[in-house]
């Protein structure tokens, strides 16, 4: 009797032990393409189109990566998912892109995500358009603290294929789409202060303007005074 009491008390200890959490995936580091680049390494599909392959980093903790392209132009999106740290996809040629890798594990329901790189697809021109500015800050749908000035400061990055970015025009208004050209900046200035009231929204964008005369638009964000 003893016996059986032991094992019984052995097996419910057994039972109640806690299960290990399970460890939520870890960000995996983007590899190739190279970010604000010419990718030359794609197979001819066809007259317009070439397939490129992307190759990322292993993360820890993953058990499958969806990669996720986006053609900048059209702002068509791509997925594919994959246990591999590679994938190949058709591209159009002489495109801009964007990518990025979302690691994932079946056991949370947590995901993350890579970084977001962007390349031209090569293809039949010779010089390319910038990349559309990326926004810093203010963020997109953000409040915002005006200075003792009544100012805020607008932030951006650009990148270029070939370097040759001249210039960069700021657009700002309460109205969207923000029309009011406030600011053109030379290719070194990446940031324009704005006059703001507390209690409104503002849109503003940021077209970005090479040597060439070749143009890209950053797309409409927003922010809110407090």
């Amino acid at each position: 009797m003893r016996i059986l009491l032991t094992l019984l008390v052995a097996i419910l200890l057994i039972g109640c032990k806690k299960k290990d959490t399970p460890n939520s995936p870890e960000i995996s580091n983007l590899a190739y393409p190279d970010n604000n680049s010419e990718c030359t390494t794609g197979e001819e599909l066809t007259a317009t189109t070439s397939q490129v392959e992307f190759r990322w980093q292993t993360a820890n903790h993953t058990e499958t990566y969806e990669l996720r392209v986006t053609n900048i132009t059209t702002n068509t999106t791509q997925a594919i998912s994959t246990p591999s740290t590679s994938a190949i996809l058709p591209l159009d040629k002489g495109a801009p892109y964007s990518w990025l890798v979302i690691s994932k594990n079946s056991e949370v329901l947590q995901t993350v995500s890579s970084s977001t790189w962007q390349f031209y697809n090569s293809g039949f021109d010779t010089t390319y358009a910038p990349f559309p500015a990326t926004i810093v800050e203010p963020k997109s749908g953000s409040n915002a603290f005006k200075d003792s000035n009544n100012d805020v400061t607008l932030e951006w990055s650009g990148a270029d294929v070939e370097n040759d970015i001249a210039s960069y025009e700021v657009y700002f208004s309460t109205e969207t789409p923000p029309a009011t050209l406030v600011e053109t900046t030379n290719a070194n200035i990446s940031t324009h202060k704005v006059s703001v009231t507390s209690d409104t929204v503002y849109y503003w964008k940021i077209v970005t303007i090479d040597r060439e005369g070749n143009t890209s638009d950053s797309g409409i964000f927003d922010f809110r005074m407090l």
